[in-house]
């Protein structure tokens, strides 16, 4: 596997393979002078270390050096089991925490200034902070609360809130339980629409550019509550993603006009998914639904991150209400010297693509703080 080439990233970031972390050789993207303090930026589902792109430059120029890996599971980063079959043990936070120790011992970093991640990324970086924060000096999460390690002894719930979902006048299922079936993986490579426009719908639902993204508090984890949530989380029980992005999908003059996703960034995202398919991601939420790795994360309950830590989300993001009561929980005890929550206008899910500019300076902030 070689590295992305220079002709698809901006001006001063570069693209290497680090060989033989964790089992890995992983695909990092990188900004600014290496001797500098360095910011580790972790992505989310479907995405790429190419997410980072519009915010590594200008970064780097606040004096950092910038690395952004393609997470286990994505990208150029190669090492890992593609089938639905493999072992779920190497995709558990614990073992993500741990590629991300082993890339930063093979570039010679003992710590980092920040780790920043977003989406699925977010939780990485928190377990980062959490279990190292020798390592981890401080961590920005994006689009997706960390409310704390799970409590030991957890009530068994007396509903079934995934029957409940099923049996309401418009059946519906929870996407992260559809992302666990077999069929997830053959549903989003082989949309009938085609790949490239599965994720063009995707990409635009999410986002602050489809106007019924206007998140509000939810009331519990009940399936009346999360009937509320767009169809792209908890979605009618028959339909794959594609087909359900696909109702979203925006006309030919909206993707001429959008500029925080041109298509040869898109063409970028759709080469790449076209190469690994999604299923080394579909881990991940695996290893949430299953249960499995509960245990050891309860090793950590009643812990809380002390070290600095901010939240930045789009004011159109859905994902920061989608776990109710999670944002709470996160300000209250997940963490514990949290600097300020900031939701930034004109953006959706994907905040740094949207508006870059606006993250960047938050983070500027947040840096100069922590």
């Amino acid at each position: 596997m070689s590295p992305l080439p220079p002709s698809v990233l901006p001006a001063g970031i570069r693209a290497r393979i680090l060989a033989g972390i964790n089992g890995l050789d992983i695909h990092i993207l990188e900004a600014g002078d290496p001797s500098h303090p360095c910011l580790l930026l972790l992505h989310g589902f479907p995405e790429l270390a190419y997410s980072w792109r519009k915010v590594m430059g200008p970064l780097a120029a606040l004096g950092y050096h910038v690395v952004a890996p393609d997470q286990r599971g994505y990208g150029r980063t190669t090492g890992w089991d593609d089938r639905y079959a493999a072992d779920l043990a190497p995709f558990r936070l614990f073992n993500l925490v741990r590629d991300q120790l082993g890339l930063l011992q093979a570039l010679g970093k003992s710590r980092v200034a920040a780790v920043i991640g977003h989406d699925f990324g977010s939780p990485v970086a928190a377990w980062c902070a959490l279990l190292r924060p020798d390592v981890f000096r401080a961590v920005a999460l994006m689009s997706a609360p960390f409310a704390g390690p799970p409590a030991i002894g957890r009530p068994v719930p007396v509903r079934d809130v995934h029957a409940e979902l099923a049996a309401l006048p418009r059946p519906r299922k929870h996407y992260q339980w559809y992302y666990s079936t077999p069929e997830a993986n053959a549903d989003m490579v082989g949309a009938p629409q085609g790949l490239s426009a599965f994720l063009r719908a995707y990409y635009h639902h999410k986002s602050a550019d489809w106007p019924g993204n206007r998140p509000r508090r939810l009331s519990g984890w009940t399936a009346e509550a999360l009937a509320a949530l767009p169809t792209y989380y908890v979605m009618d029980l028959h339909a794959t993603m594609a087909a359900t992005v696909a109702e979203e999908m925006p006309a030919a003059a909206a993707i001429a006009a959008n500029r925080w996703l041109p298509e040869a960034d898109l063409a970028v995202y759709a080469a790449e998914y076209a190469r690994t398919g999604f299923q080394g991601g579909l881990q991940w939420y695996r290893c949430r639904t299953t249960g499995r790795f509960e245990a050891e994360l309860e090793l950590f309950s009643g812990r809380g991150i002390e070290v600095p830590s901010c939240f930045i989300a789009g004011a159109a993001d859905w994902g920061i209400e989608q776990s109710p009561g999670a944002l709470e929980a996160m300000q209250g005890s997940g963490c514990r010297a949290m600097r300020f929550v900031e939701m930034v206008g004109g953006a959706g899910h994907w905040v740094q693509q949207e508006q870059p500019e606006a993250v960047i300076a938050a983070l500027g902030r947040f840096l100069g703080s922590s």
